[in-house]
């Protein structure tokens, strides 16, 4: 018997417009894969797939009613290696038709972070912080407090 792993595979988010929601993600540079298609879209993240996926039907495939935003109950988050990437990737969001939620500030636990909307309201978290590191494949390393304390 082999033992399950935790790990996240998709990031599925439920859109209202599929196609203007395709059309802002390659926007922000994202590139989309392959096996989309005119029912779904598909961005690798380095691992993990976003997916976008109409509001209505993915609530029918888990059994809900479709819902609304009309609060934060997630963030998407994208660590980045340079302070200055922040500001460029929230130009790029507003560019490509999102908005702006909080301009780039320094959090109480270190670095710098801003949000934006994607048109559909999901909340996305640029953050750059000199406690964590992005290894080659982009995938984020949080160092512990040992680790912090010899740097």
């Amino acid at each position: 018997m082999t033992s399950l792993r935790s790990n996240i595979s998709f990031v599925t988010l439920g859109v209202t417009d599929l196609d203007r929601s395709r059309a802002f993600y390659v926007a922000m540079g994202l590139v989309e894969h392959p096996a989309s298609n005119p029912h779904v879209a598909f961005f690798d993240m380095g691992g993990q797939l976003l997916s976008l996926f109409p509001r209505s039907a993915l609530a029918a495939d888990a059994g809900l009613e479709a819902g609304t935003l009309d609060g934060v109950t997630t963030t998407l988050s994208q660590n980045v290696s340079e302070r200055e990437d922040i500001d460029r990737l929230l130009q790029r969001a507003v560019d490509s038709g999102g908005r702006i939620l909080v301009e780039p500030s320094a959090p109480p636990w270190g670095g710098v972070r801003g949000y934006f909307a994607d048109p559909d309201g999901f909340a996305w978290e640029i953050a750059w912080n000199p406690a964590t590191t992005i290894d080659e494949d982009g995938r984020v390393q949080l160092r512990t407090g040992d680790q912090q304390s010899k740097d």
